[in-house]
């Protein structure tokens, strides 16, 4: 095989309503989704074993070994492989790590997803059908979404996935303040028992004036900071909307056509994009 490369897009939560906790622990989330034109990228090379390299500003932050959410991608694809009577030869996979580690815009799902796919090709194994869909849900609960790759919504823990059909792309503004959130605290912040219902679902997947963003409120309770730069985004001319995505801490501003940027942090992450 020749060496490819594939493209791991972040994932933006232009929506992400928590309806309650279900019994088993999880949160039931309602959410809309879109995929921006900035992320990290994956490259396969042929090797004589499996073997996972790294490059690219925030490599160092990664977690190693068998922790490592493209060495489970591995694993999930070689048991799909076995069970259709195929092989997967070893690969080298450069990852290329440009986007924030725990900053809510699903780059480590994106990773899993863009190497399950990867992975599968070399067995030539090309649909993204039921049986690697529910590998790439327990591999995390945004690793489908990322294997559908579209604008969607996206609902239950994350297995359930409408694509939009007719989505208007849109510029925005990612901006990261590089402090990491951890996701189950703060979920843990909602203070929601098992069986406690929260907000309301999604009353119109194409009104953004009905959207939030649930997890804002305990993100901003553990850093600060979120809060600062929203306020930064909202105050800012030709900014139509700021949130934030995901479990934080990458914030969003969505940039009309004579948008102008204030001056953020140096330390921060920002980068202009395009989500859709």
């Amino acid at each position: 095989m020749a060496p490819f490369t594939l493209f791991a897009p972040a994932k933006v939560n232009l929506a992400l309503h928590v309806l309650g906790r279900r019994d088993d622990g999880y949160h039931d989330l309602d959410s809309i989704v879109a995929f921006a034109d900035v992320g990290d990228r994956l490259t396969f090379t042929p090797a004589g074993r499996f073997a996972i390299t790294t490059s690219g500003p925030f490599a160092a932050a990664l977690p190693a070994g068998g922790d490592n959410i493209i060495a489970k991608a591995w694993n999930a694809a070689n048991a799909i492989a076995a069970k259709r009577g195929r092989a997967i030869a070893p690969v080298t996979v450069h990852l290329e790590k440009n986007l924030p580690v725990a900053s809510g815009i699903g780059g480590g799902s994106a990773n899993a997803a863009a190497a399950l796919k990867g992975f599968l090709r070399l067995a030539d194994i090309t649909e993204i059908d039921d049986e690697v869909t529910a590998a790439g849900l327990a591999i995390g609960a945004d690793v489908p979404v990322c294997l559908c790759g579209v604008p969607c919504r996206m609902r239950g823990v994350g297995e359930r996935i409408t694509p939009l059909q007719g989505f208007t792309p849109l510029r925005a503004i990612l901006v990261n303040p590089l402090v990491e959130v951890s996701t189950p605290a703060v979920f843990k912040g909602l203070a929601l028992e098992k069986g406690q219902s929260c907000g309301a679902a999604i009353a119109d997947a194409r009104d953004p004036a009905s959207w939030r963003n649930d997890l804002a409120e305990p993100a901003i309770a553990l850093a600060p900071v979120i809060g600062d730069v929203l306020n930064r985004l909202a105050a800012t001319r030709g900014v139509t909307r700021a949130f934030m995505s995901g479990s934080g801490a990458t914030c969003v501003g969505l940039l009309e056509d004579d948008a102008s940027m204030p001056d953020f942090d140096p330390g921060w992450w920002v980068a202009r994009t395009v989500l859709g």
